[in-house]
């Protein structure tokens, strides 16, 4: 006797026929976003709703068409979508989100969307790692497209070189942010699982996204989990200093690792020679041989070895060396990493999205080689789940200490005591708690050649203009 489908099954296989209204819950998060643009170009109509809209993404999506809704009301779901696309910030008790459950509207989780709706039949190449993602996969779009490739990609923000987050691409290839973040409130998976890669960026790994897991072993398994659907002919990439990634490894591989350095190791297949001590400048041997040489407008070690990582992975779909450097030479960036925003009066005003230590340290770090001796100033709000948590608060003074002086920004809700931070730091520190302070701060203090980063994966409350805005009132 056949067993019947079940009736989720049939209603979703039954709307798969046609043009769908999709209606998307939490769409201005950065992988949504991008998954609303590739979902309006397959032709269906698209909604959303969510509780924070603020650019960059907004923007996007309000220039694509897409009709936005403040909040998470029944009233957004009515008359009834076709399908509804479920973000991961989406809890049981949220109105939207009954309401779809009690009326048995079709659901599925992004990830899963995208397995399904954009990725089969792909070569799919996924970027993983805690730090990195956003930057590497635009970097590894951008190289295969300068080579003629097409691809199509998923990034996790908004890339300076495209003229959106997300495309379908017009060849066989798609590249894809690939998060280790749960995929939905009924699907505690990572999101990489869905996407079954072919060439697999394993940029780093540390503890992170507290909220969720509960140690290093429970990320460690779920990248296990994401190296166990790779096939034996595809590749992952990965560099020799992660041990937390060879311990990933270790538990089972079957695919050709190819491994990377910042400098020359017997271990590392490509590696790179700096030129430049900011890392603008490098060279990019491979068995050691000079293979082709990078100049470009990044800065930084962690940029260097972002670079490193998308040539290994573009040479695997047939990019060589040479071209991969000579397309990275002409790397615009993404939003919101090391992104000046204006100079005013010889201040410079960048936005970065760091959310962790080692971001944090990372990006100060090419920012005080690229200064060369000019003062630094770092503006920092611990928004993410696992700062607001207080898991890397010991870290966090000494993630600071390149900068010349810091602002740290104690906002109203976070469930710890930043004065800790401030005492143990060895550079000048300071707590702010209001935006107001932190203007009149940098204003009255900060002189022409200043360069003044702000850093947070928020809005940070429109800081980065209402502070542009004071400096040229000054």
């Amino acid at each position: 006797m056949t067993t019947p489908p079940k009736q989720s099954d049939v209603s979703i296989k039954a709307v798969e026929l046609k043009r769908m209204h999709l209606h998307i819950l939490g769409i201005c998060g950065t992988f949504m976003g991008s998954l609303a643009l590739l979902a309006r170009d397959l032709g269906h109509k698209v909604t959303g709703s969510d509780q924070n809209v603020y650019p960059p993404m907004s923007t996007q999506l309000e220039n694509a068409g897409i009709t936005l809704m403040q909040g998470y009301d029944r009233s957004h779901l009515q008359p009834h979508p076709d399908l509804v696309i479920v973000g991961n910030a989406m809890k049981r008790g949220i109105d939207a989100v009954e309401y779809m459950l009690n009326e048995g509207l079709p659901y599925i989780s992004g990830p899963q969307f995208l397995a399904d709706h954009v990725l089969q039949g792909k070569h799919v190449l996924g970027v993983a790692g805690t730090h990195g993602k956003t930057t590497t996969t635009t970097m590894l779009a951008w190289v295969l497209d300068q080579a003629g490739l097409n691809p199509g990609f998923l990034i996790g923000g908004v890339p300076l070189g495209f003229t959106e987050s997300a495309r379908l691409g017009g060849g066989q290839y798609f590249c894809v942010e690939a998060d280790e973040y749960d995929s939905a409130f009924f699907d505690k998976r990572s999101k990489f699982v869905h996407y079954h890669p072919k060439t697999a960026i394993l940029n780093n790994l540390e503890f992170d996204h507290a909220d969720i897991f509960d140690d290093l072993a429970a990320i460690q398994k779920q990248f296990h989990h994401l190296v166990r659907t790779i096939p034996s002919e595809g590749r992952i990439i990965a560099p020799i200093t992660e041990s937390n990634i060879d311990e990933v490894l270790e538990m089972g591989c079957w695919t050709p690792v190819v491994r990377t350095s910042l400098e020359a190791n017997d271990k590392a297949e490509v590696y790179a020679e700096l030129i430049s001590a900011d890392g603008s400048h490098f060279k990019v041997l491979q068995h050691g041989q000079v293979q082709g040489e990078v100049k470009w407008t990044m800065t930084g070690q962690h940029s260097v070895a972002n670079a490193l990582a998308t040539i290994a992975a573009a040479e695997h779909v047939g990019v060589s060396i040479a071209q991969s450097c000579e397309a990275l030479s002409n790397f615009g960036g993404v939003k919101r990493r090391m992104e000046l925003l204006d100079t005013v009066n010889g201040i410079e005003v960048y936005d970065d999205f760091a959310h962790h230590p080692t971001a944090i340290e990372t990006t100060l770090d090419g920012a005080h080689k690229r200064l060369s001796g000019r003062k630094l100033w770092a503006v920092i709000e611990p928004r993410s789940n696992t700062m607001r948590m207080g898991s890397h608060k010991d870290g966090l003074a000494h993630s600071a200490r390149l900068a010349d002086e810091v602002i740290w920004y104690q906002p109203e809700g976070l469930d710890w005591d930043l004065q800790p931070v401030i005492d143990a730091a060895p550079n000048k520190a300071v707590v702010a708690r209001s935006l107001e302070e932190i203007i009149q701060t940098v204003v009255n203090e900060a002189g022409e050649g200043d360069a003044v980063v702000i850093m947070s994966n928020g809005g940070f409350g429109g800081l980065h203009q209402k502070l542009i805005a004071a400096l040229k009132a000054k």
